[in-house]
């Protein structure tokens, strides 16, 4: 088809190259070839088992129906009793929709908030798919490239300098991907201040949250009115495939975001909400709370590996579970970096050009949720090849 025939919002969205890394390495494994996969950005441990009890349970019972489009009452109730539990905030679940994954709660904030031209600031490197959600509601990301200095974080001085009176809203992500960077509370309050002052609002993608090797900072829910926090079952619960995320928004925005999500997808996964009704209960909690211990293993060992054959590293990652790498020693063009270490030795990284502009032909993702065996059979392989080239 030509591109005649495409909508201009279509033709505006930029390929997501981790999901054609993905696709290519599955086929290369579908041909016999043993595929080291440190592209994904997902946990290797399974979904505890009292959460898919639950979601057998449920289909036993046959009971697997649409649900209310904001998310099941009781499922909304125990996310609103979690912040209370687990952050010492009182919130009330009217102000929660639980939605499609993170994804679509970041896709009904655009949508609620932007009119076309509105730019949103967001950082560079950031996700991917912040961006687009941006571009898809037909706003302007206007993408700010931050490095080391600022631990890969927006700061207030960043966002006061790049607010115009076309500015909307500011999305900060806390721990970020790709760089793990952890934003300090009191300079969160700053920009919330700022923002607010200007009428504006703050997003905040909380999706990494409790997943964090040094104290973590209070959720941003307790910053106030104006702030949209999104958050999801993905990654601290396991539950990536379940497709169920979470979004706290100011009260006046739930009606209208309602009715966003009853047409845009009328409810969510029935199963998947009946599954995370088991998520909040203690012995679950402390499993997944003894999943960092590994996690900080898995980031010691990778880090530490990497460094010793030549990558750059300049902050440590304080959240999440990946590492953005300088392979500047090793190619001025990591896009065809990560297809060549693919397709020649089958280890499958993310090039930094999905994750912004700033610097992105010198950086490169590794996803470190993986077994120590694993990673070192990927760093032996790119050692030696990097050796030979």
């Amino acid at each position: 088809m030509s591109n005649h025939h495409v909508s201009n919002k279509a033709l505006n969205i930029e390929p997501f190259h981790v999901v054609s890394l993905i696709t290519r390495a599955m086929e290369l494994e579908k041909q016999g070839k043993k595929i080291v996969n440190l592209v994904v950005g997902e946990p290797e441990f399974k979904t505890p088992k009292p959460i898919i009890d639950s979601a057998i349970k449920s289909l036993e019972q046959n009971k697997i129906r649409y649900s209310p489009s904001l998310g099941k009452v009781e499922l909304r109730e125990s996310i609103s009793k979690w912040y209370q539990d687990r952050e010492k905030i009182n919130i009330s679940y009217n102000k929660i929709a639980v939605t499609s994954g993170s994804s679509a709660a970041l896709l009904l904030t655009m949508a609620v908030l932007l009119n076309p031209g509105n730019e949103v600031i967001i950082s560079d490197p950031s996700y991917p798919c912040n961006r687009h959600f941006v571009t898809a509601m037909e706003g302007i990301a206007n993408c700010v490239p931050v490095d080391s200095k600022t631990n890969y974080q927006l700061n207030l001085e960043k966002v006061k300098d790049n607010w115009t009176e076309k500015t909307k809203a500011v999305l900060v992500s806390s721990p970020s991907n790709p760089t793990g960077g952890i934003l300090d509370y009191e300079e969160l309050e700053k920009i919330y201040s700022f923002v607010c002052s200007q009428g504006g609002y703050l997003i905040v993608d909380e999706i990494y949250r409790g997943i964090s090797y040094d104290k973590e900072p209070v959720s941003a829910v307790a910053l106030g009115e104006n702030v949209f926090v999104i958050n999801s079952f993905s990654k601290f619960f396991c539950m990536t495939g379940w497709r169920l995320g979470w979004l706290v928004a100011p009260e006046k925005f739930v009606e209208k975001i309602e009715h966003l999500a009853q047409n845009l997808y009328i409810s969510n996964s029935d199963i998947a909400q009946d599954a995370a009704l088991s998520a909040f209960s203690p012995d679950v909690v402390s499993q997944l709370d003894s999943n960092l211990i590994h996690y900080k293993e898995q980031k010691d060992y990778l880090m530490n590996e990497l460094l010793r054959i030549g990558f750059k590293i300049p902050v440590e990652p304080k959240g999440a579970f990946y590492i953005y790498a300088d392979a500047s020693n090793f190619t001025d063009d990591a896009y065809k970096f990560c297809w060549k270490v693919l397709e020649d030795i089958g280890v499958a990284i993310a090039p930094g050009l999905d994750f912004g502009d700033y610097l992105s032909n010198i950086h490169v993702r590794f996803s470190f949720p993986k077994t120590i065996n694993i990673m070192s059979e990927g760093i032996k392989r790119i050692d030696n090849y990097l050796a030979k080239t």
